[in-house]
């Protein structure tokens, strides 16, 4: 059985958040919650052998428990490549995740909505805030 998918991040992600799942959802359970007829397809998409198809992405986020606009980003770059991926992120910029819109938001807020430019002092400190 072909896999070519093996080793994307789609894959990775997916059969990473299976296993974290598992004390409380089958991958049945899984599959139904994102709309799929055979539970079989859980076992495709996490090692590689199907692409995640991209309609499915809202409810298989839901039903993994990972944010809909990074599991999309995977999933385009697994679907069109690496490549094509990133022409598509330069025309429609850069999807933000949940956490990275409330990262946003607090910015705006803490900075009275001023449009603060990233300083190498900033850049420093949020960098700090990472251990970086």
């Amino acid at each position: 059985m072909s896999t070519p998918f093996n080793n994307t991040p789609a894959a990775k992600l997916i059969a990473d958040r299976i296993q974290a799942l598992s004390h409380r959802k089958t991958q049945g359970e899984i599959a139904s919650e994102a709309g799929f007829a055979n539970a079989n397809m859980m076992t495709f998409l996490k090692n590689g052998r199907n692409k995640v198809p991209l309609d499915r992405v809202p409810a298989l986020a839901k039903a993994l428990e990972v944010d809909p606009a990074y599991l999309m980003r995977l999933s385009i770059e697994q679907a069109i490549g690496v490549t094509a991926a990133q022409a598509v992120v330069e025309i429609f910029g850069t999807p933000a995740t949940e956490n990275e819109r409330g990262w946003l938001t607090e910015l705006r807020e803490a900075s009275d909505n001023s449009d603060p430019r990233l300083t190498a002092r900033s850049r420093a400190a949020l960098r700090g805030i990472f251990g970086k």
